[in-house]
């Protein structure tokens, strides 16, 4: 694999994460606000995006773990770095929903 596929594979897990982290914080101001009707659909389409990073980020690993030898830049740490924290934010949101309903 070629450092510019590693570097395509970063873009794609950067801009799925980005979508699910959006759709996480779009949730969350909903969800201040009192409305609780697209909570399932909101939770449902950032954990779509995920998915398909975490896809992403698996073929890297299922490279690596083959013996390849990867030429990983800044841009595909930084796809990780994207995801990993919008994984963070999706558990922490999932909190947040449960308190605005015990609030409410």
């Amino acid at each position: 694999m070629t450092k510019e596929d590693l570097q395509m594979v970063g873009f794609e897990i950067v801009a799925y994460a980005g979508d699910a982290r959006s759709s996480l914080l779009t949730l969350l101001r909903e969800v201040r606000a009192g409305n609780f009707e697209n909570v399932e659909a909101g939770l449902a389409s950032a954990d779509e995006n995920l998915k398909l990073a975490h896809n992403a980020q698996t073929k890297i690993l299922a490279e690596e773990a083959k013996g390849e030898d990867l030429d990983v830049g800044f841009i595909f740490i930084h796809g990780q770095d994207h995801l990993m924290t919008t994984l963070l934010l999706r558990e922490l949101i999932q909190d947040f929903i449960e308190l605005y309903r015990k609030d409410r």
